[in-house]
């Protein structure tokens, strides 16, 4: 897979299922779905991806990729107004 498949992978487990792993270890999910795109691998089924090693293994990454949190003040509204409530 290439780098730009592994860090589209390491973002979507960041964005989508809360996993901050390193990016090396996203190289298996890309992997996998790389076969799934290609046919070879079957997208219904059930498989097991090990992550290892902390998002902040490579914190130049994370800046990098994610836009910096925002402050938000600690009211009701205000939350809500942030998540698009």
């Amino acid at each position: 897979v290439s780098d730009d498949e592994i860090v589209a992978a390491w973002r979507d487990l960041a964005r989508c299922e809360g996993v901050f792993c390193e990016p090396a270890s996203a190289a298996g999910v890309a992997g996998l779905r790389k076969l799934v795109q290609q046919g070879r691998a079957d997208r219904d089924a059930r498989y097991v991806a090990v992550l290892t090693g902390h998002g902040l293994k490579d914190p130049g990454m994370a800046v990098e990729q994610f836009a910096a949190p925002q402050p938000v003040p600690a009211t009701l509204p205000a939350i809500a107004q942030a998540l698009g409530w």
